[in-house]
C-alpha cells in the first residue's frame, strides 16, 4: 500500500549516511523554493515588459502622476464650466427668410423650416452686464422681428436690438426685464498665446448649454467671410468644437474669462471640422460700448489703401525682413497724409504694437474712435520713424467718399455712369481733359463709384482710378468694360483689373464674384 512504501522510503532514509542525508534535504529545498517563487498569480501575464518608468503629464508647469495633480485640471475645467454657463444664453430668432451662405466657411443661422412665413432661427449669446446687455453676432439676429432669450436657469425673456456692426459681424441686444442677470468676466485677448486651453459654450443643435475643451490653433486669422466692403477680421482660431448653434457664445480662458465671440467655422459639411473662428474680446468690447452708448460703431479711420509685405515689396522698398503694412495709396486730404504719411511708406506697428498684416492694422485702427490720435512707427527709405495721426470719422468730407458714398454735391450731375451692379463697379467716360501726367493719352473708363461688400470693393480696388484692360484686353470706353465683365461672368466669373491711378500708379487686381449679390 502507499502507507507502507513511504514507511519503507523512511527506513531506507534514515539507514542513509549523514552526508547522503544532507545532500538530499538541500536538493529538495532548493525544488521546493524555486517552485514558489517561479507561481505565477492568475492576474499578472508572464509576458508583461518590466515597469520602468510611470508616465507623467506636465500641466501648469506642475508635473502630474495622474492621480491627484489630473483632478485638480479637471476641478479647473469644471469650475470655469460651471462659472460660464450661466452667462451664457440661447437665442431663438424669427425674421424675414433670406438666402443661406454657400461658402467654404459657415455662419451659423440654425434651423430654417420652409413651411413657415418667417425663417425660425437660433444662436448663442453672452450676457455682458447684470441688467442685461448680451452681445451675439449680427448675422444671428440681423432683421430680426421677435427674439427670444432663454438662460441657463430656464428664464425667458423677450429681447430688443441695440445695435448692429456688420463690419465685425457683432451685435448687441438687450433683456426686456428688470431682473438681474449673471454677466461674464472679460479677459485680455491679447495675452492669448497660440497653445493656450480655451473652452467654449455655446447652444450648437439646440443643445443648450453645451462646453467644448481645445486650444487657441492660431492668431490673427482673416477668412473673408465678413462681406462687408470694410469687415475686420483678426480672428482667434481654436480647435474647440464649435457647431451651428454656437454663433455668438462665449470662448474663454481658463480663468472663466471671456476671450473671444464664437463667430464662424471652416467647413465642407456644415459642422465641425476642427477650425472655428472667435472675434477678440478686446476688439469686443470696444465694438459693444460704441453700440450701447450710440447705437452705431463711431470707427477712426487713417485714409489709406493697404497691401501686405511680401518678398517682392520687401526687396523693393529696402527692408531686410518681410514685415510691416505697405501702404499702396495714401488719400491726399485724409488722416495719415496730414500727419505726413507717404504711398509706399511701410507702417510697423500701431502704439507699440506690431503689425504684420493688413487686418492686424485694421483691427489696431478699429479700437480708435474719431479724434484720437495714435503713434504709427514707420519705415521709410531706409530710415525709421514715428508719426502721430489724428483719426478721422466716416463723416468727415475726405472720408465719405473714400469710403465709397456716392458725393452729393455731384452726384446727379455727372453724365454717362454706367452701372455694373455684379461687379460692384459704377465707371463712367474718361474725359482726356483731367488727363495729366501717366494719364495723358490713356484710355478705358474712369471708376466711379465702389459698391459697398461687392466683389470689387472685397478686391481693394479704388475710386477714381481708369480701367485700362481687362484679362489683358485694352478697354477704351465704359460699353466695353461692361461687354467685357458682362462675358466673364459666364465664363467662371474672374477678371484682372488693371488700373492706373491719378497718381500714377499701376496696380492689378484679382476680382471674382460669388453667390452673394452685392
Amino acid at each position: 500500500t502507499a502507507r507502507q512504501s513511504i514507511l519503507f522510503m523512511l527506513r531506507r532514509f534514515l539507514g542513509m549516511p549523514s552526508w547522503a542525508l544532507f545532500v538530499t534535504g538541500m536538493t529538495v529545498g532548493m525544488l521546493l523554493l524555486t517552485a514558489l517563487l517561479y507561481t505565477v498569480p492568475p492576474h499578472v501575464r508572464v509576458d508583461d515588459p518590466p515597469i520602468i518608468f510611470q508616465p507623467t503629464m506636465a500641466i501648469d508647469g506642475v508635473v502630474s502622476d495622474g492621480s491627484v495633480q489630473e483632478r485638480g485640471f479637471s476641478e479647473r475645467f469644471r469650475a470655469v464650466s460651471a462659472s460660464v454657463r450661466e452667462s451664457v444664453v440661447f437665442i431663438e430668432v424669427s425674421s424675414p427668410r433670406r438666402a443661406m451662405p454657400n461658402d467654404w466657411f459657415h455662419q451659423f443661422d440654425g434651423e430654417q423650416p420652409r413651411d413657415r412665413p418667417l425663417q425660425q432661427s437660433v444662436g448663442s449669446g453672452v450676457l455682458l452686464s447684470a441688467d442685461g446687455y448680451v452681445v451675439t453676432n449680427n448675422h444671428v439676429v440681423e432683421d430680426a422681428e421677435f427674439i427670444r432669450v432663454t438662460l441657463s436657469d430656464k428664464r425667458e425673456f423677450e429681447a430688443r436690438v441695440v445695435g448692429l456692426d456688420p463690419t465685425t459681424d457683432l451685435a448687441v441686444i438687450q433683456l426686456l426685464t428688470e431682473q438681474t442677470v449673471p454677466a461674464i468676466r472679460l479677459g485680455d485677448s491679447d495675452a492669448l498665446q497660440v497653445g493656450d486651453w480655451v473652452v467654449a459654450v455655446g447652444n450648437p443643435f439646440r443643445l443648450t448649454s453645451t462646453v467644448t475643451a481645445g486650444i487657441v490653433s492660431a492668431l490673427g486669422r482673416q477668412v473673408d467671410i465678413i462681406q462687408d466692403q470694410l469687415g475686420i477680421e483678426d480672428f482667434i482660431q481654436t480647435d474647440a468644437a464649435i457647431n451651428p448653434g454656437n454663433s455668438g457664445g462665449a470662448l474663454v480662458n481658463l480663468d472663466g474669462e471671456l476671450v473671444g465671440i464664437a463667430t464662424a467655422i471652416a467647413t465642407e459639411s456644415g459642422s465641425y471640422e476642427g477650425y472655428g473662428f472667435a472675434v477678440p474680446v478686446n476688439l469686443v468690447q470696444r465694438v459693444v460700448t460704441d453700440l450701447i452708448a450710440f447705437g452705431e460703431v463711431r470707427r477712426g479711420y487713417l485714409g489709406v489703401q493697404i497691401t501686405p509685405v511680401d518678398a517682392e515689396v520687401a526687396r523693393l522698398v529696402g527692408l531686410s525682413t518681410i514685415r510691416g503694412v505697405y501702404l499702396a495709396l495714401v488719400l491726399p486730404d485724409g488722416a495719415a497724409a496730414d500727419a505726413g504719411l507717404r504711398t509706399g511708406d511701410v507702417v510697423m506697428s500701431v502704439d507699440g504694437r506690431p503689425v504684420d498684416e493688413p487686418n492686424a492694422l485694421q483691427s489696431a485702427i478699429a479700437r480708435y474712435r474719431p479724434g484720437d490720435r495714435i503713434a504709427l512707427s514707420v519705415y521709410r527709405a531706409g530710415t525709421n520713424a514715428v508719426f502721430e495721426v489724428a483719426l478721422r470719422g466716416s463723416a468727415d468730407a475726405s472720408m465719405s467718399a473714400w469710403l465709397g458714398e456716392e458725393p452729393t454735391d455731384h452726384a446727379s450731375n455727372v453724365d454717362g455712369l454706367v452701372e455694373i451692379p455684379r461687379w460692384g463697379l459704377v465707371v463712367r467716360p474718361f474725359d482726356a481733359s483731367e488727363a495729366t501726367g501717366v494719364l495723358v493719352g490713356a484710355e478705358g473708363a474712369m471708376i466711379h463709384r465702389i459698391i459697398p461688400a461687392s466683389p470689387v470693393a472685397r478686391a481693394g480696388v479704388p475710386r477714381e482710378a481708369l480701367i485700362t484692360h481687362i484679362d489683358d484686353e485694352p478697354v477704351s470706353s465704359t460699353e466695353e468694360v461692361t461687354r467685357i465683365l458682362g462675358a466673364l461672368e459666364n465664363q467662371g466669373g474672374a477678371a484682372l483689373l488693371r488700373v492706373i491711378r491719378k497718381d500714377g500708379r499701376v496696380l492689378f487686381y484679382d476680382v471674382a464674384i460669388d453667390d452673394i449679390a452685392p
